[in-house]
C-alpha cells in the first residue's frame, strides 16, 4: 500500500519540480535517491528499509520523468510555467 501511494505522489512532485524549476530539477531526484538508496541499506528494520528503498527506485525513475514531462510540455500536453517561457526567451 505504501508502495503505491509514494508512486501516486511522485507524479504530481515531477509535474510541479518541472513547472517551477524546469528540467534542471533533475539532480534533485539524484541527490534524493542516493540518500534514500543509502538509508535504505543502512536501516535493519525491513519495511522501513523497503519503503526507502522504494522512494529511492522513485526519484531515480524522476529523473527520467522530469524530462519526458519537458517534452510534454512542448506539445501542449501540459502547461507551461509563463515566467520561465519569458526567461527562454530573454535569453
Amino acid at each position: 500500500m505504501a508502495t503505491f501511494l509514494i508512486i501516486g505522489l511522485f507524479h504530481p512532485l515531477v509535474v510541479k519540480a518541472e513547472y517551477y524549476f524546469g528540467a534542471g530539477i533533475w539532480w534533485a531526484f539524484l541527490l534524493a535517491g542516493l540518500v534514500f538508496m543509502g538509508l535504505s541499506v543502512m536501516v535493519h528494520h525491513l519495511i522501513l528499509s523497503t519503503i526507502f528503498g522504494v522512494i529511492a527506485f522513485s526519484s531515480f525513475w524522476s529523473i527520467l520523468e522530469v524530462r519526458d514531462q519537458e517534452k510534454r510540455v512542448e506539445k501542449g500536453w501540459f502547461p507551461a510555467n509563463p515566467k520561465r517561457a519569458a526567461k527562454k526567451k530573454q535569453k
